[in-house]
């Protein structure tokens, strides 16, 4: 989008304002809002007219009050210091007379794109429809660049090369991630968590391939634990995916890949924020009680891992951080990875969770870059060709 003069433009822009809100349809929190404020204010203060499209929830095609748009209207004036005006509709003449009423350096903001189910199915004439709005596209919407949607891909094809081109969040989440992945194989380390190995299998399996030391960690161990044979009591795990543990440990040996699997945890008998009742080797948890969070032992593996690291990629908590009581182990973590960053490791952050605790435990101004999307993170990390990318490649 640097190349672009945006003067009188009317500049179609997908951003990705799905943001949490709570029964009054307040925001609980602007993130994703912040994150496409500079894509939106070259244009505004460039001379242009930001049409704004998104997508907030999933309406299926119903029209609804609570997924409206409109209720998003003050929190990007105020962050833009722009006037917004709102459309009723996303296509149409209701959205073209909006936009042709909105003078340079306004803001229009488009309603639900998913009003529409032609959005979600790829529809080529909706993409065409939506394409109608705009001199130029700009896709800016990282977090939904990994569905083929009329907003995120198909639109593409009616803009020449000239015309169509990645927003600034875009741009910086594809270039930090191409980074993160093609840093030096020995000193990268991914740090892959969570509580699912299912949720996870193809992160683990390009990682093993492509990086020195993959870290696992949170419930999806046990599943790695027990699949070795160790007794994990009522521990989370998923018994229909221990032949691919399995396999996964034998792809990290073929690889040359050090497969850090935790070693102790802190184990209770109830999922509850209360005090562990003893920290205990991983495979040998007594029947009725459940490991939380790393141990000291395995604590103290990661930040010796992360020590030497000059690449590091965190998708995942170590534990159930939200109870204080079994934090330490993600906590750790981000201070490990924010000490590698300080002295001058790339950090690449993703992933709700982690991006939860990043926040939560005040590191987040201490990583080198923190994506916006989780889906979209996890694909690219898999190694998958990302649909809403290559439309603009």
């Amino acid at each position: 989008m640097k190349t672009f003069d945006f003067s009188g433009k009317n500049v179609l822009i997908r951003v990705d304002f799905n943001v949490p809100q709570d029964d009054q349809l307040n925001i609980t929190d602007n993130t994703r809002i912040k994150g496409a404020l500079s894509t939106i204010l070259s244009v505004v203060n460039s001379g242009g007219t930001a049409v704004l499209m998104s997508h907030l929830g999933r309406p299926n095609g119903e029209i609804s009050a609570k997924y409206s748009l409109k209720s998003l209207v003050g929190e990007i004036e105020s962050l833009t210091g722009a006037t917004v005006h709102f459309a009723d509709d996303c296509i149409g003449d209701v959205a073209k007379d909006v936009i042709e009423a909105a003078g340079p350096g306004e803001i229009v903001l488009l309603e639900n794109l998913r009003f529409y189910k032609e959005e979600t199915d790829g529809d080529r004439e909706f993409a065409g429809a939506l394409a109608e709005l705009g001199d130029i596209f700009i896709n800016d919407a990282f977090g939904t660049a990994h569905r083929a949607h009329a907003s995120t891909a198909i639109i593409a094809e009616y803009f020449d090369d000239d015309r169509k081109g990645f927003g600034a969040l875009m741009d910086a989440e594809v270039k930090s991630i191409s980074k993160a992945l093609g840093s030096d194989r020995a000193t990268t380390v991914a740090i892959i968590g969570g509580a699912k190995v299912s949720s996870k299998i193809g992160v683990i399996s390009n990682m093993l391939e492509n990086v020195g030391t993959v870290v696992i960690g949170g419930g999806m161990g046990f599943t790695f634990v027990k699949a070795l044979g160790g007794e994990i009591g009522t521990s989370l795990v998923e018994d229909d995916k221990l032949e691919l543990a399995r396999a996964l440990i034998l792809k990290a040996k073929d690889n040359g890949c050090n497969l850090l699997l935790p070693v102790d945890t802190l184990i209770t008998k109830d999922f509850a924020d209360t005090p562990a009742e003893r920290n205990c080797p991983i495979g040998e948890i007594p029947d009725g009680y459940m490991g939380l969070d790393n141990g000291p032992e395995s604590i103290e593996a990661v930040k010796n891992v992360l020590q030497n690291a000059t690449t590091i990629i965190w998708n995942g908590p170590m534990g159930v951080f939200e109870f204080e009581n079994y934090a330490s182990g993600t906590k750790t973590v981000a201070e490990a990875i924010a000490r590698s960053t300080a002295n001058g490791a790339f950090s690449l952050i993703g992933g709700g969770d982690s991006v939860a605790a990043i926040n939560k435990f005040g590191f987040a101004d201490k990583v080198s870059y923190i994506s916006t999307g989780g889906g979209a993170m996890l694909e690219f990390l898999e190694g998958k060709e990302l649909p809403g990318v290559a439309a603009l490649s």
